[in-house]
């Protein structure tokens, strides 16, 4: 793969991940409360959805044995009643997920600005444009989203799942037997995918940053690259860059090609077992159809849930490859500390003075200052 990079002393920090997990644990327990009641109603939100499976259940059992109109009225009606309950739950619970996902990268988002302020200037000019566009940009962009939308979802994704499967056994212990048929699947494939994953999203980013500062400093130095004839070289920086960015992608692209069937198989597969399993017992008259119908309803239902969940799992990784670098700016260390000496008097006076931004590459030297009151400015250099 061709890469052209800047060399490693120009990248600024990115943290692992056992600080990027302590950071968001710190971030969950301060805002405890918030995220208890937001789980709080996402889980009486559940609770009304499964009310719906266990009373078409009910329903068909009352037709298949005889049942009187005014039974299949009630049924009906309540059967009506969940589902508005179930939608006011819901906007009220998503309501209350996205302002605590406002409040959380609200703050992140300061954080961010009051360490990118208090990075040492030398250690901004050393990394170049690109990887601090890129943090300020991209980074906070992918986490945004996944902080907004990805959180209150998860949440949603969890409970439902969660409620689901105990409604499902508490419904047909037996009939439920299969819904535990395709986790195997879903363990090891996520686990093939989440130890690859967090590497190739943090070389997707990484070329983000290449990427922003070669086009940027191109066209800020447009008159000079016209001026010394490094039309062709730019060019091939640029193609380089975008090239890197492509290589990247692809490799992620194929993770999810891969790891995205295998989950769909996963969670479709419980429900045909579930019905050709309930139809075996209903045959032997080990329970009832209204059973098996509530059953496959609530493996049916989980589909919904598990896909979202696994489908955000994918964006978390991006997220948590961006947090890693939003953070990781703290870890820049000062590049100058006080020697708590006091000037001996007012004259000002600097020899032969260099500045390099990397190491035997000086873009000042010899430069002399002195500065004397109330005589004119000299410049020696």
């Amino acid at each position: 793969m061709a890469l052209t990079t800047e060399p490693a002393t120009r990248t600024l920090p990115i943290a692992d991940m056992a600080s990027v997990r302590r950071h968001a644990r710190g971030l969950l327990h301060e805002h405890r409360r918030t995220m208890t009641t937001v789980i709080g109603l996402h889980a009486l939100a559940a609770l009304a959805s499964l009310v719906a499976p266990r009373l078409v259940g009910e329903l068909v059992d009352g037709v298949t044995h005889g049942t009187t109109r005014a039974h299949i009225d009630t049924l009906v009606i309540w059967l009506a009643a969940s589902v508005v309950l179930q939608t006011v739950l819901v906007w009220a619970a998503r309501r209350a997920s996205f302002i605590m996902g406002e409040t959380v990268f609200a703050q992140l988002r300061e954080q961010f600005i009051s360490r990118v302020t208090a990075l040492p200037l030398s250690t901004v000019e050393r990394a170049g444009t690109g990887d601090l566009v890129s943090r300020t940009t991209n980074d906070v962009e992918a986490l945004s989203y996944v902080v907004r939308f990805g959180i209150p979802s998860l949440f949603v994704a969890v409970v439902t799942t969660t409620l689901t499967v105990v409604a499902a056994v508490l419904t047909g212990p037996l009939v439920a037997v299969p819904i535990v048929i395709g986790v195997p699947i879903m363990w090891f494939s996520t686990r093939w995918y989440l130890r690859l994953a967090p590497a190739g999203y943090l070389r997707e980013r990484a070329t983000y940053a290449v990427a922003n500062g070669v086009i940027s400093e191109t066209v800020d130095g447009a008159r000079t690259v016209d001026a010394l004839g490094l039309r062709t070289r730019r060019r091939q920086r640029i193609d380089d860059a975008v090239g890197s960015c492509f290589d990247a992608e692809a490799y992620t692209l194929r993770l999810r090609m891969i790891w995205f069937p295998q989950i769909e198989f996963a969670y479709l597969l419980p429900v045909a077992a579930t019905l050709l399993w309930g139809g075996y017992l209903v045959a032997g008259g080990h329970t009832t159809i209204g059973t098996v119908t509530a059953v496959v309803l609530y493996v049916q239902q989980m589909a919904g849930p598990l896909d979202e969940l696994l489908s955000w799992l994918d964006e978390i990784q991006v997220g948590a490859t961006s947090l890693a670098r939003v953070i990781g700016i703290a870890d820049v260390p000062p590049d100058r500390s006080s020697t708590g000496e006091s000037p001996s008097g007012r004259d000002i006076g600097v020899a032969d003075v260099r500045y390099s931004y990397r190491a035997g590459r000086d873009v000042l030297k010899g430069v002399s200052l002195e500065l004397l009151p109330g005589e004119r400015l000299t410049i020696v250099g």
